[in-house]
């Protein structure tokens, strides 16, 4: 064994090159004719339950889904009869009920075998009355939930400006563009009964916490005192803020008709504007219910829904795994790439203005095909990078120059970055009685601080500039005992410690904290050569680096050694033979969640992940064969 590794540090593992020509075909394949990647962005299952609970709302048919959207729900069931928010990850209460309503709203019966099982597991769980807000929510609009017991958010709040506590900037822009629609929702209090009763859901003995809102304190209070206001006749000024949360809404949707290019704002934005009285056929409504569809997934394992698709960010990450492989920048499948990525950069507006200087131009890109109200810093910064990858035409500099100043203008306060917004970083919101969905803040964060880094240092800013400085800081603040950094983005520690290593490590300022992220990466590598870690590491730091290798995470921490200057070492040719025994027909598989959403809450399979990162790990490693 020691013979065998002494050989793969010299960089003589057969099959490397071979794999990387191998990924680079499978990569291209995939390719669109107008120049973009997008990977499938998987979730979990509450994104088809939630469209179903959507058209039956609605009163529109699902009969065209009806048989995909089963076949994906029962697929993804466990044994124990209920559903989860990752890969093998521990049964979740609000998503088994989610998924068993979907399903009987596609017409099973509850006798079924596979129902009969959710509803022991969600009654084992504690039933309907534990369930998070967004459930309680669904129910209630089919009145299975008493209004009673979710928490009120008064219309109201549109009205506060940007100073004041609570005001909609306080909350990050995905939290936003949900509250805003549910300021409508719940105020409303729509009921629309389904054809059958969903009080088998209820554990017998919690009746009574049903119409109770969990909260303490003050919020406690007001709540209370609210629910005390909506039983008046007569709320003065509710119409008004109404019809202002509907123009709100309606000046944030997008060319393809979403809201944020994501699906919760998306649901609840054509729900909050059906209540005020828009109809189906209304140009608004058709767009969004339309658009929809662009977002929908069938294949062998049925019909389902994406939260969200990643083209840029999947377009990006291509490009760098071509040039890291050796493709030329004028190869026409980068130059197409790099065209399409051009046309998508964001010179308007949106709410990031309202936190940043007067006159701050636009200059980012979005996650998403249309999301122009939101870009964001992460996905501009590595649009950056591999632009910088590309032919140097007028058109890329121009576009590199207007995402620099864009950049620099979303610094926040404390030198560091965030993804979305500048300072939103109120903790408020968190004591309110409706924050249970996840992340309700958009702080800086060490994975898209780095990236920010990396690509300004790639722009020449010295890493002593006054741009750089505090944000090296914050950094080194910002590492973990053990050497790692966490990763807000991607799952967890890997993730974070390859993003901060990518950035440190080149500038060659703190050699010690590169140091023990190198030797913790290398101390959490498995016995197979890979690397792994669970999304459990949110909720339990113990499992910080600890899991089943997958292709993503060995690819992140095989770039870490790589950009530490130990690339060619024994930990590294380890994990380069592990990608290289598992690809198959070019690629790797992955069922695992290694891309986060909320921490805690919400976890995504990119399944352009799988393929990209090992494409870039392999394309260097092979490059040191001599």
């Amino acid at each position: 064994m020691a013979d065998t590794l002494q050989r793969e540090h010299a960089g003589v593992i057969p099959g490397s090159r071979a794999a990387v020509s191998a990924a680079v075909d499978h990569l291209l394949e995939r390719q669109d004719a107008r120049g973009w990647w997008s990977g499938e962005l998987e979730t979990n299952v509450t994104m088809t339950s939630e469209h179903v609970l959507l058209l039956a709302f609605l009163g529109l048919p699902h009969d065209d889904i009806r048989d995909g959207a089963i076949r994906h729900l029962l697929g993804c069931q466990r044994e124990d009869g209920s559903w989860g928010l990752y890969h093998d990850a521990p049964a979740d209460l609000s998503t088994t009920i989610e998924a068993y309503v979907a399903l009987r709203v596609l017409g099973l019966d509850g006798a079924r075998p596979e129902l009969s099982q959710a509803r022991r597991a969600i009654l084992e769980q504690g039933g309907v009355a534990h369930a998070r807000v967004f459930t309680k929510i669904w129910l209630a609009l089919f009145g299975a939930y008493p209004w009673e017991g979710v928490p009120s958010m008064p219309p109201e709040l549109v009205w506060l400006p940007p100073r004041v506590p609570l005001n909609l900037y306080d909350f990050a822009c995905w939290a936003r563009g949900t509250i805003a629609p549910l300021l409508i929702v719940i105020s409303r209090r729509p009921c629309r009964p389904l054809p059958f009763s969903l009080a088998e859901l209820v554990l017998p003995g919690t009746e009574w916490r049903l119409r109770r809102v969990e909260a303490s304190g003050p919020f406690a209070w007001a709540d209370h005192l609210q629910k005390q206001y909506e039983r008046l006749r007569i709320h003065p000024g509710r119409s008004a803020a109404r019809r202002r949360l509907v123009k709100w809404i309606r000046a944030r949707q997008e060319a393809d008709g979403s809201w944020g290019g994501i699906q919760p704002p998306w649901v609840y934005s054509l729900i909050a504007l059906h209540l005020e009285g828009m109809p189906l056929d209304h140009e608004v409504m058709r767009r969004g219910l339309t658009g929809l569809d662009r977002f929908a997934v069938e294949d062998d394992g049925g019909w389902r829904l994406q939260a969200c698709m990643s083209p840029v960010w999947d377009t990006a990450l291509a490009i760098l795994a071509l040039r890291r492989a050796g493709m030329p920048a004028h190869a026409t499948p980068l130059r197409r790439a790099v065209e399409w990525l051009v046309d998508e950069q964001i010179v308007g507006g949106g709410d990031w203005q309202v936190r940043c200087a007067p006159g701050t131009e636009g200059g980012g890109w979005a996650f998403e095909f249309d999301n122009d109200i939101y870009p964001d810093v992460d996905d501009t910064a590595v649009v950056v990078l591999a632009l910088l990858e590309a032919e140097q035409t007028d058109e890329v500099r121009n576009a590199v120059a207007r995402a620099q100043r864009w950049v620099a203008a979303m610094r926040s306060s404390d030198g560091a970055w965030a993804a979305f917004d500048r300072d939103n970083v109120r903790q408020v919101v968190y004591s309110l009685p409706f924050a249970d969905f996840g992340a309700m803040l958009d702080p800086p964060s060490e994975d898209v601080t780095a990236h920010a880094i990396e690509m300004f240092s790639a722009l020449g800013v010295r890493p002593d500039a006054p741009l750089l400085a505090p944000a090296i800081a914050y950094l080194r603040g910002a590492q973990a005992p053990e050497g790692s950094w966490f990763g807000r983005w991607g799952v967890n520690h890997v993730y974070g410690t390859w993003c901060v290593v990518s950035a440190l490590a080149p500038l060659h300022i703190d050699d010690r904290a590169v140091s023990c992220a190198l030797a913790w990466t290398e101390r959490v590598q498995n016995h197979d050569g890979g690397w792994g870690e669970t999304c459990a590491s949110y909720r339990d730091p113990s499992f910080a680096g600890v899991g089943s290798s997958t292709a993503s995470q060995t690819a992140w921490a095989m770039l870490t050694l790589q950009a530490g200057g130990v690339g060619d070492g024994v930990a590294a040719s380890s994990g380069a033979r592990h990608l290289i025994d598992r690809q198959s027909a070019g690629t790797w598989e992955e069922p695992e969640h290694t891309g986060t959403g909320f921490p805690g809450d919400f976890y995504i399979n990119y399944h352009l992940y799988r393929h990209v990162f090992p494409l870039m790990a392999l394309a260097r490693y092979a490059s040191t064969d001599a």
